[in-house]
């Protein structure tokens, strides 16, 4: 789909696109989307591989110390040493910095191009870190993840939604979150056995971070190049072939035709980012690339992720019971995409981010209710309570997996014109990897410090998001992307700022 500007005749021509749902195009949407195999993957892995004992004894015997001291304990402190953090955050350091090289890459070679890129990094990345010997290497090896990610989220998400036609653009971009998910299962039941392989076990737990990597290098091999990169690249014939193939009919000129207008009005932007900051883009800018990447690390959902079988440890169930749990509550991500397949071009975005948004506020504050009525006995929880925090911690991250998961990714993805798209894009990855960093940096010293406080703090957070969706976010289901300017222009905040004080009196508004 093309991006839309105001006062173009794009988006006019959208009643008149044809096509239907081909088996070709079903096949290239789910190969793309294995993309969310990485982030998934390491997201899994990190958290279990940082409680084993042999990964702790080799590069950090003071945390393994303090946690044997503590083992059979409730004790929020056990895990909290900044160079274990480092481990898990170099990663989302790297992908920060990469995201704007990929910007660069996705929009002057393509999306399937950085997708390729992102596949080699991740894969070199797994290799040096299953035969680290040293901290230098296994942060080497983690930058090299990071570089990965941070190619593969910019790019993939970009590909789906240019892909899918409007109607089921919301489900198709929900691969990306689903696949992310199913990884994350993979990686907890793989740490699960390979915890009890010693001493070498997280070698191969990180080691195999080179399968979805490998899967997703010949993935971008098998897949074509988006109609809107080949179109906007200047290769018309071989954009319109594509696009024939994956609406499944010759009747594609209105489509192409926008595709064709939309790339050269990107084409004269030079400074991508700098545009950005036009008022025209201000609503991208804050609810795209500011607003919804940095909520989406808030909800404190990824903190749960990295340190699941940490954070349970610390609560008193045993190695093998935490790693179970984290196993049962990344489940429930797995699951929750399916929901929001279904329901996501139905009901809308704006419904699913506000029902999730209590749902999570209300697990959160339950979570955080039984920690502080044992908070500082020193004993394990009672199972009664450990059994009410794994389902509290799984409707959360149900909530999670059909909200703020998907939605978090599918809503910049399809707001951005084009001629904004891939620096778009680079930012909403930027603040995500910005705030995925900083949070999985500073989460279990906050566990430690502010022990129940911390899951009150993302309570607060998750009202403030949920406001934000409320009063900001029109609904954008079933809108083509050569549209969406109009939502602007008649939302009753942001109409007051893409247009200016003469169109608004033109169109009879007043302030």
């Amino acid at each position: 789909m093309a991006g839309g500007f105001v006062g173009s005749d794009g988006g006019k021509r959208a009643a008149q696109y044809e096509g239907r749902i081909t088996k070709y195009f079903v096949l290239t949407v789910i190969v793309a989307s294995m993309g969310g195999s990485l982030f998934g993957y390491d997201l899994g892995v990190s958290g279990g591989v940082t409680s084993m004992d042999d990964f702790l004894r080799d590069f950090f015997p003071k945390v393994l110390k303090r946690k044997q001291e503590h083992l059979n304990e409730t004790d929020y402190c056990k895990y909290d040493n900044q160079l274990l953090t480092l481990f898990t955050s170099s990663l989302y350091f790297a992908a920060l910095v990469s995201t704007f090289g990929a910007s660069h890459l996705t929009r002057v070679k393509g999306r399937r191009a950085s997708i390729l890129f992102a596949a080699t990094s991740f894969f070199l990345g797994a290799v040096v870190n299953a035969g680290a010997v040293n901290i230098l290497m296994l942060i080497i090896g983690r930058i090299l993840l990071g570089i990965g990610i941070g190619f593969g989220n910019q790019s993939v998400p970009l590909y789906l939604s240019e892909m899918a036609p409007a109607k089921h653009r919301g489900a198709v971009n929900q691969l990306f979150q689903f696949t992310t998910c199913f990884f994350i299962v993979v990686a907890n039941i793989i740490n699960y056995f390979t915890a009890n392989i010693h001493p070498w076990g997280w070698r191969l737990s990180v080691g195999l971070a080179a399968l979805p990597a490998s899967l997703m290098f010949l993935g971008g091999l098998m897949v074509p190049e988006t109609p809107n990169s080949l179109v906007e690249q200047g290769r018309l014939e071989e954009a319109r072939t594509v696009l024939m193939k994956i609406r499944g009919t010759d009747n594609i000129e209105a489509e192409f035709a926008d595709l064709k207008e939309a790339s050269e009005a990107a084409r004269a932007v030079k400074h991508p980012f700098r545009n950005l900051l036009q008022r025209k883009n201000r609503p991208q800018l804050i609810i795209g690339a500011l607003g919804i990447p940095a909520f989406q690390q808030l909800t404190g959902n990824n903190s749960i992720l990295f340190y699941a079988p940490v954070i349970f440890q610390s609560l008193g169930f045993g190695s093998g019971t935490a790693l179970y749990s984290s196993i049962i509550t990344s489940g429930m991500l797995a699951i929750a995409p399916f929901v929001s397949m279904v329901l996501v071009d139905r009901v809308g975005r704006r419904a699913m981010f506000i029902e999730a948004g209590i749902q999570m506020i209300i697990a959160m504050a339950t979570v955080a209710g039984v920690l502080a009525t044992k908070f500082g006995h020193g004993q394990m929880l009672p199972k009664a309570d450990g059994i009410v925090l794994v389902i509290m911690t799984c409707l959360f991250c149900l909530a999670y997996g059909w909200s703020w998961g998907p939605l978090g990714w599918l809503v910049p993805s399809e707001i951005f014109p084009l001629e904004t798209r891939s620096a778009g894009q680079s930012m909403v990855v930027c603040v995500n990897m910005l705030f995925t960093a900083a949070i999985a940096q500073c989460f279990l010293a906050a566990l430690c410090h502010l022990k129940y406080g911390i899951f009150i703090l993302f309570v607060c957070l998750i009202i403030i998001m949920t406001l934000f969706i409320i009063f900001l976010l029109p609904e954008t289901k079933r809108v083509p992307i050569e549209e969406m300017h109009f939502l602007w222009e008649s939302h009753p905040v942001w109409r007051k700022v893409v247009l200016t004080e003469q169109e608004r009196l033109e169109r009879g508004e007043k302030d």
